[in-house]
């Protein structure tokens, strides 16, 4: 009787999860898809949706399908992209360190790709490099910390992120005094950049970025396993047989390549990467091989939306002030509700 009890209790148990996984996808599908709606409609063109529909046919006015294929479109894909790519990065770093206040930028990415940009704008060299730029500072950053977060031979998740905040306050000391001495055309220029913003992203924009950032996510759903045994604790994981070093090298690696792809189409965009990944453990829990896919779904829709409300007023906003101001509150919540907890 109590074997058929506790077998019951699990078939209970199993029957909640699913329907709560099922749940959290139809919401973030349903979620995407009216957005995505809006987003083709709303602007400073707005168009009905037979509107849209015509333009999205090739039909109709040649000016519409001009906004709606050129300028709408890549947009969101970019949206798209660059959301999934900052939600499965904070989702990797939050189980590789084990801190759920961790997010993408927690690596130096931000500071090492916005001291690069800082310098390409103040010299005037090599704009349309800036990109790409940035995406290398990013990992050249992150390479720098993990360096200094070894111990014995080991990645130290205290060393990892002392170095993280060391790097980024040097380099965002470095960044202030180049602004400084910067002139107001290329300050308003850096600006732009770090604030973050999808405006002006196109087609060009997203085919170069989307190829690498799809292969990252990829593999980054390929770590969930790492990351479930990772979260049981260093010594219960390496008598599973899981090789720590490795496995915190290989999820760091494919965290930063999604950030610094991200970084490289849209800016520094912050709080997604903190924001989704909790939002998503609420609705589904910890299991890694749920959260990281529907993280990056969630990111996906969470920067689409701001990227809507951006474009809602009579002047654009950037959209990483958007996040910041959706991402804020949030943020001081999860705080206090971690000193609750303590």
């Amino acid at each position: 009787m109590k074997r058929f009890r506790n077998y019951g209790s699990k078939q209970i148990r199993g029957f909640l999860t699913t329907h709560r996984i099922l749940f959290a996808v139809v919401i973030l599908i349903f979620g995407l898809l009216s957005t995505l709606l809006l987003s083709l409609s709303q602007g400073a063109v707005p168009f009905s949706f037979d509107e849209v529909l015509q333009a999205l046919l090739r039909q109709g006015e040649p000016l519409k399908q001009t906004i709606l294929w050129d300028l709408r479109i890549p947009r969101i894909i970019a949206a798209i992209l660059v959301g999934s790519a900052l939600g499965m990065s904070g989702a990797l770093l939050q189980g590789m360190l084990r801190n759920s206040l961790a997010d993408p930028f927690i690596l130096g990415i931000s500071a090492g790709a916005g001291l690069v940009v800082i310098v390409m704008v103040g010299l005037q060299v090599f704009q349309a490099w800036i990109p790409l730029a940035a995406w290398f500072g990013a990992i050249i950053t992150t390479t720098i910390v993990i360096f200094l977060g070894r111990s014995g031979g080991k990645l130290a998740v205290e060393r990892l992120i002392l170095a993280g905040v060391a790097v980024s306050s040097l380099f965002g000391a470095v960044q202030s005094t180049l602004l400084l001495l910067a002139e107001d055309g290329q300050i308003q220029q850096a600006l732009n950049w770090l604030i973050g913003s999808l405006n002006g992203r196109g087609w060009q924009e997203v085919i170069s970025a989307a190829p690498y950032l799809v292969v990252a996510l990829i593999s980054g759903c390929l770590l969930a396993r790492s990351l479930n045994l990772l979260a049981l604790g260093d010594d219960l994981a390496v008598g599973l047989g899981v090789n720590l070093m490795r496995s915190r090298l290989m999820v760091a690696a494919v965290a930063t390549l999604l950030a610094a792809g991200a970084v490289s189409v849209s800016g520094l965009i912050g709080f997604i990467g903190l924001v989704v990944p909790h939002g998503i453990r609420l609705m589904v829990g910890n299991d890694y091989r749920i959260l990281l896919p529907l993280s990056a779904l969630g990111g996906a829709w969470l920067l689409m939306f701001a990227d809507l409300l951006s474009r809602l007023g009579s002047v654009e906003l950037p959209v990483g002030s958007v996040t910041a101001l959706l991402g804020s509150p949030l943020f001081i919540w999860l705080l206090y509700q971690r000193k609750a907890g303590e």
